[in-house]
């Protein structure tokens, strides 16, 4: 790509700024075949036509399409909603602005398959003068982005687009071969870069497992090699060392296992943070990410029942994340909801450090997901909470064995970390790299 000179003009529109002088800037309606809706077709049928749904796009704008629906459609809606090569797909329906305008271009293997679309989700085929895969390319960088969003209708909550809407979408527009040279370079740049984002993130993967691996290693077995065995009695866990028992959860806490209170709260913008699962994750709670606030009189009340202090553990017992485990490693006040249940540990049979580890073990995580009950999603009782066992050293050797975990752990957490951020890096540069391409910012020699 060079970085020379360009001659530049006014776009006259004042977010998108100076475009190379031999571009255009056009709607994106005036360079459209079609800008139609999708079908649905009266039931599921497992023989009957692939009908894609805005479930089977991801964010990025490709297609990740696992378990496609099938649909009884008939000949004239079959035909309607066929999609084409390099037909562009976009979500026009949501109740997250990540979503909204979400936008896959369909490929020649997708083809090949005869799917319909779904009706909500919008087919945009362009004519002749717009090359699709450069048309993907905007509406999925900053500048398509900003207008689809900020275009979305939220009068009734959900993000919403249209036809028209989507019509009204402005493309700096390149001389043809200058359209197909930005799009080949950006494949060839952002594949390289796609590449190394998914080495890292395997790595990240691999650093995970193998801090797993040493967490659930060191409360099963200890931290000397040749320490004597013995059968635990449980096939799922098999030999302990000798001087381990076997013990249920409720017989290690200070007080009985409890949970938040089962009532939805008014939620408010300030006031007492309310703590739910969505809020649980690597270990922590991360206030930043609750629902919202309740009122002091709300806390007070709910705290009769329960009232968090440091060091308390927390289990997620009902939703997609069932399992999940928390300590508290913060003074500030705050209340919890039912999803979490909490376990405050006898520090005199238990080393809250060392049941916090054994709770985010293997082992330990295997008896949840054999116990949970399912409805629309998995969910576990608080009595089968507290009969879950726990693989019990002396306590002092818990001690040891929790120094240990941390040590240990901190530094694949700092590695993991690093990673994190090079991939933040690396993504933050794709979407400069794209928005420079597409806006003119940069040329891309064609041919």
């Amino acid at each position: 790509m060079e970085r020379g000179q360009l001659t530049s003009k006014p776009s006259n529109i004042p977010w998108l700024g100076q475009v190379p002088e031999h571009w255009e800037v056009k709607r994106l309606k005036y360079l459209l075949a079609r800008n139609d809706g999708g079908v649905w077709g009266e039931e599921d049928d497992p023989e009957g036509t692939i009908v894609l749904r805005s479930t089977d796009q991801t964010v990025d704008g490709e297609w990740n399409v696992v378990d496609p629906a099938r649909r009884a459609l008939s000949t004239r809606e079959a035909a309607d909603g066929r999609l084409e090569i390099g037909d562009l797909v976009v979500t026009k329906s949501s109740g997250s602005q990540l979503h909204i305008g979400k936008t896959c271009i369909v490929t020649a293997k997708l083809a090949y398959s005869s799917p319909c679309f779904s009706n909500f989700m919008q087919r945009l085929r362009t004519k002749d003068e717009l090359v699709p895969r450069l048309a993907w390319y905007v509406l999925n960088s900053e500048l398509g982005r900003q207008q689809l969003v900020f275009n979305s209708n939220t009068t009734t909550g959900l993000a919403n687009l249209n036809g028209t809407v989507l019509g009204e979408i402005l493309l700096p527009l390149p001389p043809l071969p200058e359209q197909r040279a930005i799009a080949t370079y950006l494949d060839a740049r952002t594949a390289r870069i796609d590449g190394l984002v998914a080495r890292q993130r395997r790595l990240v993967q691999l650093l995970k497992e193998k801090r797993q691996a040493l967490i659930t290693r060191a409360v099963t077995r200890g931290l000397n090699p040749n320490a004597k065995m013995k059968d635990s009695g449980v096939p799922w866990l098999g030999e302990v060392p000798v001087g381990w028992t076997l013990r249920p959860l409720k017989q290690l806490v200070a007080e009985p296992i409890t949970d938040g209170p089962h009532e939805t709260p008014e939620f408010h913008d300030e006031g007492v943070p309310f703590v739910s699962a969505e809020a649980v994750w690597d270990g922590r709670i991360h206030l930043e990410s609750i629902r919202g606030h309740i009122t002091r009189d709300d806390n007070e009340r709910y705290s009769k029942k329960y009232f968090p202090r440091r060091n308390d553990i927390y289990i997620v017992k009902s939703g997609s994340t069932t399992g999940r485990v928390a300590i508290v490693d913060f003074d500030t006040e705050f209340n919890i909801w039912s999803p979490l249940a909490a376990i405050r540990c006898n520090d005199q049979l238990s080393h809250y450090r060392f049941i916090y580890h054994a709770l985010a073990s293997d082992y330990f995580q295997k008896q949840v997901q054999t116990r949970w009950s399912f409805g629309t999603q998995p969910n576990i009782g608080m009595n089968v909470i507290g009969n879950l066992l726990v693989a019990l050293p002396p306590r002092r050797e818990q001690q040891e064995l929790a120094d240990y975990i941390d040590s240990h752990a901190i530094h694949l957490d700092t590695l993991v970390t690093k990673i994190e951020q090079a991939i933040e890096r690396l993504q933050e540069y794709r979407t400069a790299l794209i928005s420079a391409a597409v806006t003119g910012k940069v040329r891309v020699p064609a041919g």
